[in-house]
Parts: structure tokens; sequence; C-alpha cells
């Protein structure tokens, strides 16, 4: 048997998963075909454009002149559409989806997740407004040590033992710089085996502390023990063979997806890492770290899990916009959301 407070640790991740999957799926579904169901509740919160919802027919939405959904128009407002989903992109949501429950709401929640029920602040995010309350997410990650500059992982999509520590970096809220390793690798796969000597995945440098090690149990109790609430703290779930079998089923359904370069990807990075906005358990967000890795393109993940204190941080910085995920690229300029429009933005900007 587990210990009582394991056991209702895990009940409750369990339970709540399945409730925010099953409650996603929904309205995703529903949202791609018709109106919002949030279009009846305050501007303040989530702040939706008038814009034509239908996706333009061709899949080269970049052309000079265009404004394509997910982008700023002239007015300074992002055109992002909660929940919807391209209809094209359907099946990858739902795909993505699927795998959710096996990983027990890990990548889902920040440590210490809680929800409560304040009067509504104008210009502060909640996730829900209505009648003058607010619904809001609290965590406990604010009073963590944060890293001065992101760890640096290198790991692929499909790897079990990779996604346990995203689900701690999640957990831990820490931005992390990715280095994508998918097979057939010629950047950062080769670096890995000069650097530590092995061609074995995850692989963490901390530039903050000098430290490099291999293995994600020891990665994760690492990272609980320097930027979280200690190592023993680290859940045992998570370090321990149940979550790698979680995590193995839970990238069943993708297929793959994000484990092999693409035979177009360039074979130069770009010059400078772009920077992510999601978490872990979005399946909008999974879509968009798939291409990453394929595409081999170094990224700073901004850990937004639920409760994250990042998430009143980007609804500040796009106006009051609060959507994941959402691509800073400056190499180009491009900020952007929507999951499918930022997919094809990548593999049309680093394709050769």
């Amino acid at each position: 048997l587990l210990p009582p407070p394991l056991h209702r640790s895990l009940l409750v991740r369990a339970m709540a998963l399945r409730l925010v999957a099953a409650a996603a799926l929904c309205l995703s579904c529903a949202d791609a075909f018709s109106p919002s169901p949030f279009a009846g509740l305050s501007p303040s919160s989530h702040r939706l454009s008038t814009a034509r919802r239908a996706p333009p027919a061709s899949p080269l939405r970049m052309q000079e002149g265009d404004t394509p959904s997910g982008l700023a128009s002239s007015d300074g407002n992002f055109d992002a559409k909660r929940f919807y989903v391209r209809p094209d992109r359907l099946a990858d949501i739902v795909l993505c989806s699927l795998g959710l429950p096996f990983a027990l709401g890990f990548g889902a929640f920040a440590e210490g997740y809680g929800v409560g029920v304040e009067k509504d602040k104008e210009g502060e995010y909640a996730v829900l407004k209505l009648a003058g309350y607010s619904l809001r997410e609290t965590s406990e990650v604010g009073g963590y040590p944060r890293p001065a500059k992101p760890i640096e992982l290198y790991e692929f999509q499909g790897c079990p033992f990779c996604a346990k520590v995203r689900y701690a970096a999640a957990l831990l809220d820490l931005d992390i710089l990715f280095k994508p390793c998918p097979r057939e690798s010629s950047v950062n796969r080769p670096f890995v085996v000069e650097r530590g000597g092995k061609s074995m995945f995850p692989y963490m440098i901390d530039p903050n502390t000098g430290t490099e090690m291999y293995e994600s149990a020891d990665i994760i109790r690492y990272l609980y023990k320097n930027y979280g609430p200690g190592e023993d703290k680290a859940p045992e779930l998570l370090t321990g063979a149940p979550l790698t079998f979680g995590a193995s089923f839970s990238l069943i359904p993708r297929f793959g997806k994000g484990s092999k370069k693409s035979e177009s990807a360039r074979e130069a990075p770009p010059a400078k890492p772009l920077t992510v906005w999601g978490y872990e358990a979005s399946p909008f967000s999974k879509v968009v770290r798939e291409a990453l890795n394929e595409l081999e393109v170094d990224h700073v993940w901004k850990s937004c899990a639920r409760g994250s204190p990042k998430r009143q941080v980007l609804f500040d910085q796009t106006g009051g916009t609060m959507q994941l995920p959402y691509l800073e690229d400056d190499n180009t300029g491009v900020k952007m959301f929507e999951s499918a429009e930022i997919v094809d933005y990548l593999r049309k900007t680093y394709s050769k």
C-alpha cells in the first residue's frame, strides 16, 4: 500500500487530470466548429479577436501582407482563439490528449497548486471571471530559488525518461533551454557524446553551478534540491518506475512524433534560441514541441503549468491575452499564438 500522503496525492492528481483532459477535449472539439464557450464572460480575463475564425486554405500563411491567426493585428491585439482547433489539426490534438491520463497529472500543475475565489481585479489574469468575482490559481513556486540562467537539457520528445524531467520542470516552474536530440541529430546528439561520453538521454548542464549529469531520477532530485522545496520532497512516483511506464504509455498515441530529425531540417541551428511559453500537459504545446524536436531547433521553454506566476507575466506582456503555447522568435521578430500556425511557421522558417 502507498503511504497515506502519497496515496492522496496520487488520487488528487489522477482525478484532476481526468477532469482537465475531458474538459479540454470537449471544448476543443466543440470550439473547432462553433463560437467560443467563453464568449459571454468578462473580456478582461481573455481578450478574444472578432476576426474570422475560419483558417486560410493554404498551409503557407507567413506571406508578406498576410495577418495569419495568432499574430498581432494593426491595433496591437492578438488574433488568438482560446480552445480553437484548426480542423486539419484536430487529429493531432486528440491523439496528444489520449496519453494524458497515463501521466497522472504530472506536467499539468505547479507545486502546491491551489484555486480560490476572489473579488475581480482589473488587469489580473484569472481562469474565470464572472459577476465581479475571479477564479484564480496559485502555487508555492514563488518561494523557491530561481536559476539565474536557464538550465540546459539535452533530450527528445519520444523519450519517457526525458518526459519525467520535463514533468519535474513543470512542477518547479523552471525555464529550461531545451537542446533537442532526435535520432539522426547532426548537432546536439554528437555534442552529448563528446561532452559526456555516452549517447544517453536526458543529459543536463546547469550553467549556474557547473553541474552536468545523466539519469532522469538524479536530475529530478538535483532540481528539487537546488530549485525546489528540497531533495526529500521530490515525488517518489516521479523518480521511480511507475511514471517511467506512465510516460511511456503517454507517448504511444503519437507514434514517435518528435523522435527523429526531419530530412527537411536545416543542418545549422538558428543563431538564437527561440522562446516558447507552454506547459507539458497541454496537447497544443506538445505539437509545437514535436516540430521543434524534428527540426532540432534550440528553444527556451517558459514553463506555465497551472498555478505558475508566469501566466500573469504573459498576460501582461501580450496586453491581456493568456493562451498557450506562445512563440517568440528573436531571429525574425515574430511573436504569435495558435499551435497550428506556430507549427506551420516553424516548418517554413527552419526547413531547407
